[in-house]
């Protein structure tokens, strides 16, 4: 038999548990499949777990300066399986409370299995119990999220190489970690790792890290990590990887020629897949583009109407807080009789190395990309007090301005607590703040938002 609802979400993942708890709340029978775990890729292989364990190399990075601050400590050594051990409990933690949040709601039917399209507004669903049921629903939102990309690269498939999900099981430290990707998730795995006393190879087929970046930006970055101890191999492509008894053999095609590396572990980050390969979109009518991600209008509607797709799988920024936010514009629309968009949102992400990127706006690049008449403001970190007291100097605060407006456009923070000083700049920018009232603003001192102060003063001499 059919099960008819007045609502499907199929992946409980940061937009789809709560909507399915809002749904059912505003009385609309509600079922909620989910193929594995609840809580979607931030808490289960994302956020939670990997800046859980960014805090333990954090600890280990610091307590190896001790003596920088006056404190003498002894060796610094690693417990991976006690480190894996606290991810694991925190990420049970919220994935468990999530679960029971959305078990105790009236209304909504949690079914772990992995659904798809029998024809239009109709699901297959092959329960993990072994069982299938049939439903139906007149609107179904789609939530399924996205996965490690694994490239094209001859050898692969041959060698044990480790994913951002997988790497984070290790109970030991790699003695030589080689990376290929240089993006957000292998710069900050090769950070931690190097932390954690890993000798770290990056390979970067472009021509600078973090490829959507300012160059300044970019350039502090790889300077921090090479500081660090990480090895930078930019606009390098890699040929083959193989075996070589316990060790793996990359090749590469660097600046310099052909390179042979070898190291204990690989991980592989290059970038993402979504979730869409086995939904049979292709029943209900539901479009996909050439990589396999779901498009969506302002609306977040596909070209079916009633079907929607949110988060990562609708090939929109990949951020945990814009699928939140899709989840908040339908509970708008359908709920609330609202009228939101996606139109203008912010997109603010940080990059959890240390110290952190907090970006949001418009970089300079892209700024001027667009012919904007712009200001661009820039401090150094070590000109900014808090930071020389607790001694934590790389990176510096930029600020993008529009010159006749004067309000922030944009703006990059590389330095410790990079994401908070970011989000001071994006309220102002909610605001529509000029870049005055941040200048003239009084901050309690010392913080690293006072800092503001002197980023605007400079503009004036100008």
């Amino acid at each position: 038999m059919t099960q008819q609802y007045d609502a499907i979400v199929i992946g409980a993942g940061q937009a789809g548990g709560p909507l399915a708890t809002a749904l059912a709340r505003a009385g609309r029978k509600t079922a909620l499949i989910e193929r594995e775990h609840v809580g979607g890729t931030c808490i289960n292989e994302g956020c939670t777990p990997t800046k859980t364990m960014v805090a333990s190399a954090r600890v280990a990075y610091l307590a190896r300066r001790a003596a920088d601050y006056g404190i003498h400590t002894g060796a610094v050594t690693i417990d991976m399986a006690r480190v894996r051990e606290r991810k694991r409990a925190i990420v049970d933690s919220f994935r468990n409370g999530s679960q029971q949040r959305i078990e105790a709601t009236p209304g909504v039917d949690l079914l772990f299995g992995e659904a798809s399209f029998s024809g239009p507004k109709a699901l297959e669903v092959r329960l993990n119990s072994g069982e299938t049921r049939q439903l139906t629903a007149d609107t179904i939102f789609i939530n399924t999220g996205a996965r490690p990309a694994v490239p094209t690269l001859p050898g692969l498939d041959d060698v044990p190489f480790l994913n951002s999900t997988s790497i984070m099981e290790l109970d030991r430290v790699p003695e030589h970690l080689l990376v290929l990707g240089g993006g957000y998730i292998g710069l900050e795995f090769g950070q931690m790792f190097r932390r954690f006393g890993s000798q770290v190879t990056i390979v970067q087929r472009g021509n600078q890290l973090l490829g959507r970046e300012d160059d300044d930006v970019a350039e502090a970055v790889a300077a921090i990590l090479s500081e660090d101890g990480v090895e930078i191999l930019l606009e390098s492509d890699a040929l083959r990887v193989e075996r070589a008894g316990d060790a793996i053999t990359l090749v590469v095609r660097t600046r310099a020629g052909e390179r042979t590396l070898r190291g204990s572990h690989l991980l592989v980050a290059a970038g993402r897949v979504p979730n869409t390969d086995r939904l049979n979109a292709g029943a209900a009518g539901v479009q996909l583009d050439r990589r396999g991600f779901m498009p969506v209008n302002e609306r977040l509607e596909t070209n079916v109407p009633g079907i929607y797709a949110l988060g990562d799988v609708n090939g929109g920024p990949a951020f945990t807080h814009i699928s939140y936010d899709d989840f908040r514009i339908i509970r708008t629309n359908l709920l609330e009789g609202g009228a939101a968009t996606t139109t203008q949102r912010q997109v603010p992400y940080t990059a959890f190395i240390d110290p952190q990127l907090g970006r949001v706006g418009l970089s300079e690049q892209a700024a001027r990309a667009e012919g904007r008449a712009i200001q661009v403001a820039k401090l150094p970190m070590t000109s900014v007090a808090r930071a020389l007291e607790i001694d934590e100097t790389r990176g510096f605060i930029k600020a993008i301005v529009d010159a006749d407006t004067k309000q922030i456009l944009g703006c990059a923070v590389l330095g410790v607590e990079g994401g908070e000083v970011m989000a001071v700049l994006q309220v102002a920018m909610l605001g529509k703040l000029p870049y005055t009232a941040l200048r003239d603003g009084v901050f309690a001192h010392p913080t690293l938002a006072e800092a503001l102060n002197n980023l605007f003063m400079a503009l004036d001499e100008e």
